[in-house]
């Protein structure tokens, strides 16, 4: 049974709450209405259905009481935030799809960060193998330079 409470009774906005019973989420619930500028009362014999199969079951615009026009007024904001609902849902839909591309790149970006942290490792462990190296080679060159000195001597002395 459908009821109209006025949630303020002193109050001049004129805002009516507006109870309804549920439709069981069972039975689908198909709608046909226009939004143009037909008179309120007056039903449009071009009515355009209506249907938000996207919009939960507990969500859907319940048919209006055509006799009603503050019902047939409640009955087209409610359409139209159905559609603006939707429209948001798409929005979030498309951030959420941007987010997980951004994540992706910022998990590769934190990868080559990662692999640019171990290049620079591995530079710095080569750059230190080069110095040992080059400072083996040194003491070499500098063995050999003594040990011809040495055996010169000992030429210079036979």
């Amino acid at each position: 049974m459908d009821q109209l409470e006025d949630p303020g009774e002193g109050r001049a906005s004129g805002a009516h709450m507006i109870s309804t019973a549920r439709v069981p989420a069972d039975k689908p619930v198909r709608i046909a209405f226009s939004l143009n500028d037909a008179p309120d009362d007056t039903p449009s014999e071009e009515a355009t259905p209506l249907v938000f199969p996207e919009l939960e079951q507990q969500l859907q615009p319940l048919p209006p009481c055509h006799d009603s026009a503050e019902s047939m007024q409640v009955f087209k904001q409610h359409c139209q935030i159905a559609e603006e609902y939707h429209e948001v849902k798409k929005e979030i839909a498309l951030l959420e799809e941007r987010k997980k591309e951004l994540i992706a790149k910022l998990d590769q970006a934190e990868k080559e960060k990662l692999d640019a942290a171990q290049l620079v490792r591995e530079f710095e462990a080569l750059t230190e193998e080069n110095r040992t190296l080059k400072m083996a080679q040194s003491q070499c060159v500098e063995q050999l330079e003594k040990l011809r000195i040495q055996y010169q001597k000992r030429q210079g002395s036979s």
